[in-house]
């Protein structure tokens, strides 16, 4: 069941979620539910799905999640209730997997050695297997998500081990895909990252207690600092808001964070290993004007994550940088609509434009993607509606060839307009002028200031994790993080 089926936000690509958590230090007084709550406010462009904060009182956890974005879960008696010296939180998008409440996170187990809460973004390559294995075993799983499968391995190795950070370096081994992850345990809040580092995850201090996110504007949001990028095949445990401990994975693989992070997925304010998340999008869009020869009066970008590229184009380009479009805030990514002529009223009621700024110029509309090419046909239209006299269309990614396996919800190659058809094709299909695509030369020019390696699979199809048949079935499954 797809969230967001045949709206806005069907043409667009998703992220699978952001967490946070939090280790209260003896020297704050802050309320760990009201920080988590702040922060998650923040990643809510991560996942509109559902929303959910546990927390850790004494050993106790406590855990409020349902679906719906962050104010529609918690209100102030909620957060009243959530006490402790402990928290995780998420927000949730899932592509693939049922987005029913059950699936909603954090996930609390109890077991022999006492309980546990955790909360994860991204997705398993060989989660179907494992979940497969461990059912023959006699385990019982009551969601459809990756996350219950991490939790019972984690379980699993935890009864050979005294330390729940040594169980989750244990399964790092074998539990293949994309992962950043928060976990409550006993006394410990521990934040992990796959050995490749497809999810972002960082650390920070608020006052003196200890702080991870899926991104550093959460820390902005709730007046944290930011310390550093949580590595690849990390594991970092705080425990009374002081880190007591750092360890590795023992296994060895090529950092590969998600491209998608700097094109579309993360808030322009993050940065993420070492990047800045809105330089990199400005530099995408003047690499593309570098390229480019087509006269044009007037810079667009399609809200929200074309508008820093566009910027980058004009600076570049001196063509002068307009708001053509306007966004309706008021609609989130679950606006659904079943028909044809709904899901095209449903773009026309999430974007319009501007006559005064676009009626009888020569238009540049920048965007960050094309996956199917009906959005941006529709958006056309509207901007040919509103008396632009030719429309120039400059996408800030290389085009879409190959399918994710690692949390990025990207449909079935044949599904891919760029798969199928040329340049010129899709140009005549989604009715512009020109069409242009970001070199795959000038976006790793651009990503030349990151810290690790980055995975664009979906452009090259050179997949970090071998994809086995197994996979396939699994991403036709549905079952995700």
């Amino acid at each position: 069941m797809r969230s967001c089926t045949g709206c806005w936000a069907s043409d667009k690509l998703h992220e699978e979620c952001g967490v946070f958590g939090i280790s209260l230090s003896p020297h704050d007084s802050y309320s760990v539910a009201n920080e988590t709550y702040l922060a998650l406010f923040a990643l809510q462009h991560r996942g509109q799905e559902s929303s959910g904060i546990a927390t850790s009182n004494d050993g106790k956890i406590h855990v409020i999640k349902k679906s719906g974005l962050v104010p529609e879960v918690f209100d102030e008696r909620t957060l009243q209730s959530l006490q402790g010296n402990m928290a995780i939180g998420h927000v949730r998008y899932s592509s693939h997997s049922e987005s029913s409440a059950i699936n909603a996170q954090p996930l609390a187990v109890t077991h022999i050695n006492g309980s546990m809460a955790i909360a994860c973004n991204g997705t398993l390559v060989n989660g179907a297997k494992l979940r497969h294995d461990a059912e023959l075993s006699g385990a019982i799983f009551q969601t459809t998500n990756d996350t219950e499968v991490i939790a019972y391995m984690l379980v699993r190795e935890r009864l050979g081990t005294p330390l729940m950070e040594q169980a989750v370096k244990n399964i790092m081994s074998y539990v293949a895909g994309a992962y950043s992850m928060v976990i409550i345990s006993g006394s410990k809040l521990i934040a992990a990252r796959d050995p490749f580092g497809f999810k972002p995850l960082c650390m920070g201090m608020l006052g003196s207690s200890v702080v991870f996110a899926s991104e550093s504007c959460a820390f902005d949001a709730i007046g944290a600092r930011f310390v550093r990028d949580v590595e690849p095949g990390e594991i970092i445990v705080a425990e009374n808001g002081s880190v007591t401990s750092a360890m590795r994975s023992e296994w060895q693989a090529r950092s590969s964070l998600c491209v998608f992070e700097f094109v579309y997925f993360a808030r322009p304010d993050s940065v993420i290993d070492g990047l800045s998340v809105e330089h990199v999008r400005q530099e995408f869009g003047k690499y593309l004007a570098m390229r480019d020869n087509v006269k044009g009066d007037i810079v667009i970008g399609v809200p929200d994550s074309g508008l820093s590229a566009a910027l980058g184009y004009s600076k570049q380009a001196g063509i002068p940088y307009g708001v053509g479009l306007v966004k309706n805030r008021y609609i989130g990514r679950t606006f659904i609509q079943n028909t044809q002529s709904q899901r095209e009223k449903s773009v026309s009621i999430k974007l319009n434009a501007l006559s005064a700024e676009v009626k009888g110029k020569r238009v540049i509309m920048v965007d960050d993607s094309i996956v199917r090419g009906t959005t941006c046909a529709h958006i056309v239209s509207i901007l040919r509606q509103a008396g632009a006299s030719e429309v120039h269309m400059r996408v800030s990614s290389p085009p879409f060839l190959h399918r994710c396996y690692y949390g990025t919800d990207i449909p079935r190659e044949q599904d891919l307009i760029a798969h199928n058809h040329t340049v010129e094709q899709i140009a005549e299909m989604i009715n512009v002028d020109t069409l242009m695509y970001l070199d795959e030369r000038d976006l790793r020019h651009a990503m030349s200031g990151l810290r690790i390696g980055y995975c664009d699979a979906c452009f090259t199809g050179n997949y970090p994790v071998r994809i086995s048949s197994e996979s396939e079935n699994q991403k036709e499954g549905r079952i995700q993080v």
